[in-house]
């Protein structure tokens, strides 16, 4: 059914997801719908909440479920907001003919989008408000008298009135209302309660389709042919050599993308291999070894002040102490234990895409473009895949099934290679990092100084171009522009998205006045260049990368003053609610109070340490702050985490249980991240191509214990949860490698060799 038909049709729907074939089936109602379901959100209630004859309730979201458990919360928050039960709501996500377009799921911002004043929340409080209106009008009861428990309203003794009897099987004709009152946090029933996902007893039986599920009639499988090297363009291939075996549909080629499409997937694996080819040469790749050095020196650069007070050079002479470190972060992949899979259906100029994309609009924009058709006649439907917070190769195998079904004219299912994926998904990219902080006699930071150096395809790609990704690159489409700019203009305003400014000082520029820190003199630089690969989102993009920093240094500068971290962390914090996180971390690990590294260490054998770190996420999206707690071997550099304490504060908890699960699954991957994950390349090509050579530390590992601080603040707006603790656990276990052994590791991950290495150099 496409989005116009849809339109036509009920403004009660029902969506059932059949079991047969895994497709969407969708039932409606008789009446029209109103309203649109393109741009950012819709302000029409009927394209966000419809309430069925039966009285069950109908919800729809652009915000997608990633294994992150925002399915069940955006549930908890629609039967919250409607007063009925939980199991009397159906939620529909990411369906571009449903749906409205609430962008990507990304970057910690669904909840904050969906649970503050707008989106679910907005629609819930409206069509709340909606129903007890019309039940005003019919039992003659001012709404003051009315209550609603269970989808029925009732008061003044005038009996009540039913959801379904007020509005079922009919549309609201309503406009959200912005001035429609949210539910108070102690009025909540069901938001603010441990509930259990609601998608795990499906999951854990076997029951439930992911998009590797997916069976179309007539469904055909693909398999694509990326170049052998880095920069290889395609010259000619030889059908022949494969048109004679079992099961070939066609090979299709388009500029430099191939792909053999079969009946079968086995088949189509095997005409891959089997397929003759002829490549150019690639453009080559710089050495791994000495990677950061010509990263510092590369031209041209884009340059970009977050905050330039224009006096650092001048505080850091005048400065009794400056501590100055320089930090390295490698490229990071997402390494999604499944691979990347999605069915397409492009025929008679329309096109139905089955996709794991966290971005069901944008890639309907950008599969549009790919395939020459309107956006309107892309129809993308979300099914979930493997997960991955970023941009894995959800969306390029999207591409991919979509170019290889027009070609044929029937649905293509293509499932990537292990190989395919890890060699071409957009990684998470590399950051050089330079820190200088001063500070006067007594201690206090007075300026600090950062500059950074990262490469990304065109600057920070996302999701809005299909050059962005492999797939529509190889088919002709180019990144995202890059256009350099140097040197760096003055700052137009303050913006901490990426975290690039310290939590620690403010800079004395009246674009950075208040915040986190303490008044100090202050100047952020970074430099973006051009990269030898395709980068993008990963889970704190860049986020991570500058905490890392920021943290470290940080814990340099009050051991340089013989300073306690936590306590000169709070010296130099100014922010009420990242103050009581520091706080309460440091008091559930039951903190050591006194300067790093520990007195009398000795140069063999075991050491044990503690260190800390925190971040405002994005400047105001989630504060939180991380103990860990280490040993180190110091004869072989072998490294293992024991325990983490976090404290964690998003605002209101919609769900302690889900919040709970991000944090300890932020902290397992940041500490796989910390400890051993990076992206290997030689002259021509990535190397880390399989589990052997990338390897995610937690595979096989000894967990440590973790444990979770929650502070929930019922009169704060909504934080996103996702991505905060991930951001500072490499700050964390560095700064407790430095207390337990008086080396200090400050190129991520941590690999054995490197902890050997910063060993070898103690003083």
């Amino acid at each position: 059914m496409n989005r116009r038909d849809f339109l036509k049709s009920s403004g009660a729907l029902v969506v059932s997801f059949s079991s047969v074939a895994g497709l969407t089936e969708l039932a409606f109602a008789q009446g029209p719908q109103p309203g649109r379901f393109d741009g950012p959100g819709t302000p029409q209630l009927d394209a966000w909440i419809a309430v069925g004859a039966d009285g069950n309730v109908t919800a729809f979201t652009g915000k997608v479920e990633l294994g992150h458990g925002l399915y069940t919360s955006q549930t908890q928050l629609i039967a919250e907001e409607l007063c009925v039960p939980l199991s009397r709501v159906k939620l529909i996500q990411g369906d571009t003919a449903v749906a409205p377009d609430q962008g990507t799921t990304s970057g910690s911002q669904s909840h904050p989008v969906n649970f503050n004043e707008g989106g679910l929340a907005l629609a819930g409080a409206t069509a709340r408000e909606a129903l007890l209106q019309m039940a005003s009008q019919r039992m003659g009861v001012a709404v003051a008298l009315l209550r609603v428990e269970d989808g029925v309203v009732s008061g003044a003794g005038r009996g009540s009135l039913t959801y379904a009897e007020l509005v079922g099987g009919k549309k609201f004709n309503l406009a959200l209302n912005p001035n429609a009152k949210r539910k108070p946090a102690r009025e909540w029933t069901i938001l603010g309660k441990p509930v259990a996902r609601l998608d795990v007893p499906a999951l854990v039986t076997g029951q439930f389709q992911f998009v590797h599920n997916v069976r179309v009639p007539g469904m055909l499988h693909g398999h694509v042919v990326r170049p052998p090297e880095v920069g290889a363009t395609f010259v000619s291939m030889d059908e022949s050599s494969v048109s004679g075996m079992p099961g070939f549909v066609k090979v299709v080629v388009k500029k430099n993308f191939v792909g053999v499409v079969a009946e079968k997937p086995w088949q189509a694996m095997q005409m891959t291999g089997a397929l003759k080819m002829q490549w150019t040469k690639g453009t080559g790749l710089p050495k791994q070894d000495g990677f950061f050095d010509d990263l510092r020196s590369q031209k041209p650069t884009r340059d970009s002040f977050v905050v330039n007070s224009k006096d650092v050079d001048d505080k850091l002479a005048k400065a009794t102490k400056v501590v100055k470190a320089t930090y390295r972060h490698a490229y990071q992949m997402h390494g999604s234990v499944g691979t990347s899979c999605a069915v397409a259906d492009v025929s008679g100029g329309k096109a139905t895409i089955w996709s794991p994309t966290q971005s069901v609009y944008p890639t309907r924009n950008t599969a549009a473009m790919l395939l020459g058709l309107k956006p309107e006649d892309v129809h993308v439907i979300f099914t979930m895949g493997a997960g991955c917070y970023g941009l894995n190769g959800a969306d390029t195998v999207s591409f991919d099934a979509a170019l290889l079904s027009q070609a044929v004219g029937r649905p293509v299912r293509v499932q990537l290679s292990r190989r395919d994926e890890m060699a071409w998904e957009n990684y998470g990219t590399t950051y050089l990092i330079d820190q200088r902080v001063g500070v006067d006699a007594d201690g206090n930071i007075v300026a600090w100084d950062y500059e950074a150096w990262t490469p990304g395809l065109g600057g920070r790609p996302g999701y809005n171009n299909p050059g962005n990704v492999i797939t529509g690159f190889l088919a002709g489409f180019e990144p995202q522009a890059f256009t350099p700019r140097s040197p760096a203009p003055d700052p137009a305003n303050y913006a901490n998205n990426l975290n690039i400014a310290p939590s620690y000082v403010v800079g004395n520029v009246g674009g950075r006045k208040g915040g986190t820190g303490t008044i100090a003199s202050e100047r952020v630089l970074s430099h973006n260049l051009r990269s030898h690969f395709w980068t993008g989102p990963l889970r704190s993009p860049e986020r991570l990368q500058n905490s890392f920093a920021h943290e470290s240094i940080m814990d340099e500068v009050a051991s340089a003053l013989g300073r306690d971290p936590v306590a000169y962390r709070l010296t130099h914090l100014s922010d009420e609610r990242l103050m009581a996180v520091v706080a309460a971390a440091a008091k559930a690990a039951s903190w050591d109070s006194r300067p790093s590294p520990k007195r009398g260490i000795p140069k063999t054998g075991v050491a044990r340490g503690r260190g800390i770190s925190c971040v405002l996420y994005e400047g105001n999206n989630g504060y939180c702050a991380l103990v860990a707690e280490v040993e180190v071997n110091q004869d072989t550099g072998a490294l293992v985490v024991k325990r983490f304490v976090a404290a964690q504060d998003c605002g209101p908890i919609s769900n302690p249980d889900g919040l709970k699960n991000q944090v300890e699954g932020g902290i397992m991957q940041g500490m796989s991240r910390a400890l051993g994950e990076e992206v290997t390349w030689d002259a021509a090509k990535i190397t880390s191509v399989d589990w052997r050579t990338y390897r995610p530390v937690y595979l096989g590992a000894d967990l440590p214990v973790i444990e979770s601080v929650l502070i929930n603040t019922l009169g704060a707006v909504a934080n996103g949860a996702g991505e905060t603790a991930i951001t500072i656990v490499a700050g964390a276990i560095g700064n407790a490698i430095f207390d337990a052994t008086g080396a200090r590791v400050r190129e991520a991950p941590f690999t054995p060799e490197r902890v050997r290495a910063a060993l070898a150099a103690r003083p």
